[in-house]
């Protein structure tokens, strides 16, 4: 029966093997590639903050002391008075927001995440025409059809205001919603399509049971970006509402313009309060959003 030896294994110098000479060098390299790295990252970091600095000093910052001479410099007495007529300014025009956002993207989703299924996975004779007329959509922009869209909305009577908006904002948000899930659903295996189809569910039954479930990478994807774009959009604002029934965004242009005298605190807190939902947006769903545009690119 054989025997395990216990004989300690030599070191490389007495075994006759020479230690690598440049393990030190690469590994001295690769520490300064990371601070290197580490450094560059820091400078625009600081160069994205410094905005935020300004913005976010001067909105606690009294009538006298936010000039932009001193736009650099600490509040003289801090003050909450800005943030107090910023929030009873602009609170019901967010209130109006958030219900015209929410309802577009979620619609815009649903319809986009439809018919992204049928152009990729239920497909029929000139699917391939209507998916580039559809992204056709996105390389208008808005600026140059805003006079014969407004023209339309008053031939057809339609309210000023949040409905208004709504529509517009499903209806321009189905081409990159369309093309998000369309990448998305090519990456889902075949045989789950024909498993379903077998089985005897139609298009509807097998999006419903099938595809629904596994969609909701780009389902955070998309939400994302539609809340995004409604809630920062200016045009579609100034052209089919008013200071009355209109968003944040024109609120906001109300509250920066409507004074003889600027009062920049004010105005700096209400860019604070119109700016916080999307950035809370991405803050908690960062990570998901990033997740979702990934899962599409590579098939499976």
């Amino acid at each position: 029966m054989a025997t395990l030896s216990t004989r300690a294994v030599p070191p490389r110098e007495t075994a006759g093997i020479p230690e690598p000479r440049d393990s030190g060098r690469r590994a001295k390299g690769f520490s300064l590639a990371r601070t290197l790295r580490y450094a560059a990252l820091l400078f625009f970091l600081l160069i994205v903050l410094i905005p935020v600095y300004v913005l976010l000093v001067t909105s606690f910052k009294g009538p006298g002391d936010a000039a932009p001479q001193r736009a650099w410099n600490l509040p003289s007495d801090w003050t909450l008075a800005n943030w107090e007529t910023a929030w009873d300014t602009l609170a019901p025009a967010i209130w109006r927001t958030t219900q015209m956002v929410v309802p577009s993207a979620i619609i815009a989703a649903l319809l986009g995440s439809l018919n992204g299924f049928v152009l990729a996975r239920w497909s029929f004779r000139g699917a391939n025409l209507v998916f580039t007329l559809i992204l056709f959509g996105m390389f208008i922009p808005y600026q140059a059809v805003i006079i014969p869209l407004n023209e339309l909305v008053l031939d057809l009577s339609l309210p000023s205001g949040i409905p208004t908006l709504i529509l517009l904002h499903v209806v321009f948000g189905i081409p990159i919603t369309t093309l998000i899930f369309r990448n998305y659903y090519q990456s889902v295996p075949h045989e789950l399509i024909e498993a379903a189809r077998i089985d005897g569910a139609g298009m509807l039954r097998t999006y419903w049971s099938v595809v629904l479930p596994l969609s909701m990478p780009s389902f955070v994807v998309v939400l994302i970006w539609q809340f995004t774009s409604a809630w920062n959009d200016f045009l579609f604002a100034v052209f089919f509402s008013s200071s009355q029934n209109g968003p944040v965004t024109l609120a906001l242009n109300n509250l920066a313009n409507g004074a003889l005298l600027q009062n920049y605190g004010v105005s700096m807190a209400g860019a604070l309060f119109a700016s916080l939902p999307t950035l809370l947006v991405y803050i908690v769903l960062g990570k998901y959003f990033i997740g979702g545009l990934m899962s599409g690119s590579v098939k499976s």
